[in-house]
C-alpha cells in the first residue's frame, strides 16, 4: 500500500489496553514477569507520570485517582496491577535531592523505577558515595525498570528507616528467582549488586521528608505505598465478582434457568460484593478525606494518618476474602490450573500478605490509637 493510502493506526485506548492485559494474562503468569511492551501501555496509561509535578511533564494525580487506575488494571490482571502500582515511586524519591528529582524526571517523567528495600545491606563509605554491594529479594517489577534501588545501612546513617541508593538498571544482575502460586507474574526476582558507587545525591531515606512541598508529597508516604499495593486485592476481588455475575446471568442452552436464579448464589454473590464495596467505599473515602485536609494544613492529622494505614489492611484483607467467595461460588471448574477464579482469589490473598498489609498492621493500628509504641515507619 502506498504511504498515501495507508490508514494510520488508532492510538491504543484504556479500554484496548485493559482488554489486551486481561486476554494475555496466563501468558503473563507463565512469564513471571510482565513484559516490556505492557511496561510500555502503563506510560501509555500514564502511571508512571501520575504522581510527577506538572512542572517536570508529569500528571499530578491525587492518591484516590491513581488507586483508581491501578484497581483497573488489578480487574484485568492483579499481577499487572501490582507491577504498575510501583509508579507510586515518584512520591517517595521526591525524598531525593531536589536536582537530582529534577534530573530524572524532567529528562522523562515515564521513568519507571523498582527496587529492593530489605534487608538492607552493609555498604562502604568511598570516595565518590557509597559502594553498594550485595543481593536483595522481591525486586518487583525489576525486568521493565529504568533505574533500580537498593536498601543499604551506612556507618554515618543513624535512622531506623532504610537508605536507598538508586543506579542505573543496567548496573544491576537480575536473579531468577520468583516462582509463586500468587502474584506469579510480577517478576518479583532478587536483584545483585557488585560493588557499584553510588553518590549521594542519588541516595535518599525510605520514608523520609520530601525535598519540596508539593501537595502529593506532603500526603503521607508510608501510607500511600501501602494503598497502592492494597489496592490491587480491590482489583482481583472485584474481576471476581463480575465472573460470578457474567456466568450467572447466562441462560442456560437445556433451556434451565440461569445460575444467578439459584437462591444460595444469589445470597452469597450479595454478601460478597458487600465485603467488596464495603472496603472500596471507606478506602476512596478515606483518601479523599485525607487529601481534602492536606488543602488546609501542612500535613494530616494523626488520626486520619493512622486510618489511612488502616483502610489499606482493610481493602487487602477485605478483597482477598471477597474473592474467596466469589471463587467458592466458580464451582468444580474454577479449580482448572488457569482458571480466572482461583488466579483472582490467590493474586488477592497474595496481596494481603504483604508486611505492609499483614495482621501485624491492624496491631500497629490500634497501638497507634492509644499513642503506644509501633514497628518503626508506621504509621
Amino acid at each position: 500500500m502506498s504511504a498515501v493510502g495507508a490508514v494510520a493506526a488508532r492510538p491504543k485506548t484504556k479500554e484496548d489496553i485493559l482488554a489486551g492485559i486481561k486476554d494475555r494474562a496466563n501468558e503473563f503468569n507463565k512469564l513471571r514477569h510482565i513484559p516490556q511492551d505492557v511496561v510500555d501501555d502503563f506510560k501509555t496509561l500514564g502511571v508512571y507520570r501520575a504522581f510527577v509535578p506538572k512542572r517536570y511533564g508529569g500528571d499530578a494525580l491525587s492518591p484516590a485517582d491513581f488507586c483508581r487506575l491501578i484497581e483497573d488494571i488489578s480487574a484485568a490482571d492483579a499481577s499487572a496491577g501490582w507491577v504498575a502500582s510501583f509508579g507510586v515511586s515518584a512520591t517517595y524519591l521526591a525524598s531525593l535531592p531536589k536536582a537530582t528529582y529534577e534530573s530524572i524526571y524532567k529528562s522523562n517523567p515515564d521513568t519507571v523505577f523498582a527496587g529492593a528495600m530489605f534487608p538492607p545491606q552493609p555498604a562502604k563509605i568511598v570516595d565518590g558515595g557509597y559502594e553498594v554491594r550485595g543481593q536483595w529479594p522481591w525486586g518487583s517489577g525489576i525486568m521493565g525498570a529504568d533505574l533500580a534501588g537498593a536498601g543499604i545501612k551506612v556507618e554515618d546513617n543513624d535512622t531506623k528507616l532504610p537508605l536507598i541508593a538508586i543506579m542505573p538498571r543496567d548496573k544491576i544482575e537480575v536473579v531468577d528467582t520468583w516462582r509463586t502460586v500468587g502474584l506469579a507474574a510480577t517478576g518479583s526476582h532478587d536483584i545483585k549488586i557488585d560493588g557499584v558507587v553510588v553518590p549521594r545525591e542519588w541516595t535518599f531515606i525510605r520514608g523520609g521528608a520530601p525535598a519540596m512541598d508539593d501537595k502529593v508529597f506532603r500526603y503521607p508516604s508510608m501510607a500511600l505505598a501501602s494503598q497502592v499495593l492494597a489496592v490491587v486485592a480491590l482489583g482481583a476481588a472485584r474481576a471476581a465478582l463480575d465472573y460470578i455475575y457474567e456466568t450467572g446471568s447466562r441462560k442456560s442452552v437445556t433451556g434451565a434457568p440461569p445460575p444467578g436464579a439459584r437462591p444460595y448464589l444469589q445470597t452469597e454473590y450479595a454478601k460478597a460484593r458487600g465485603v467488596y464495596l464495603g472496603a472500596a467505599h471507606l478506602f476512596y473515602d478515606t483518601l479523599e478525606e485525607a487529601y481534602e485536609e492536606l488543602e488546609h494544613n501542612e500535613k494530616v492529622s494523626r488520626d486520619t494518618h493512622i486510618r489511612l494505614r488502616m483502610v489499606a489492611s482493610k481493602a487487602a484483607r477485605d478483597g482477598a476474602e471477597a474473592a474467596r467467595m466469589a471463587f467458592a461460588l466458580g464451582g468444580s471448574n474454577a479449580i482448572d490450573i488457569g482458571h480466572s477464579l482461583n488466579r483472582c482469589w490467590i493474586d488477592a490473598a497474595a496481596v494481603a500478605q504483604h508486611a505492609f498489609l499483614s495482621e501485624g498492621t491492624w496491631t500497629a493500628a490500634g497501638a497507634a490509637f492509644f499513642d503506644q509504641a509501633t514497628m518503626p515507619g508506621y504509621p
